[in-house]
């Protein structure tokens, strides 16, 4: 796969995913992604997003702060 901002080529790779939420930092460690070696950019396929939207969703309802999760825990 090429990386559409500068062409490069992506490599797949375990990348940590974050999200700031207004009341919320989540951290999902270990999630499976092509990854640009010129740029750094980071891509995630369909069932990928699918999962982390599920996970990120789950942990919304928590009261917490910050949470931070393993992506093969939450998918498995």
């Amino acid at each position: 796969m090429g990386c559409f901002m500068c062409k490069g080529k992506a490599e797949k790779k375990l990348v940590n995913y974050f999200l700031d939420l207004q009341h919320m930092m989540i951290i999902i460690k270990d999630v499976p992604a092509d990854v640009c070696t010129q740029c750094g950019e980071r891509y995630f396929d369909d069932e990928v997003m699918e999962n982390l939207e599920k996970i990120v969703n789950g942990l919304k309802q928590l009261a917490t702060e910050i949470s931070i999760v393993n992506y093969k825990e939450k998918v498995a």
